[in-house]
């Protein structure tokens, strides 16, 4: 994990962008956004402060779902 980088900086996030790897961004309140570079980002509508400071974070693996359910009376 890199460390903590003012919001004010979020415009240069594009060249900080590395394969693997998504923003954590976190407000005053502490919740957290998990995000690709977007500019502007679009926030929650549940926070009510705005960002504080963002960080390089290696990416959550990606999760496999079950297999979808066939449509009922069909075998």
């Amino acid at each position: 994990m890199s460390d903590w980088i003012a919001y004010d900086r979020w415009p240069e996030c594009a060249g900080m962008e590395r394969l693997g790897y998504v923003f954590e961004v976190k407000n005053a309140e502490g919740q957290s956004l998990f995000t690709n570079c977007t500019v502007p980002l679009q926030l929650p509508f549940d926070w009510k402060s705005p960002p504080l400071h963002f960080r390089l974070i290696a990416a959550p693996p990606a999760r496999h779902s079950g297999p979808i359910p066939k449509p009922q009376g069909q075998r």
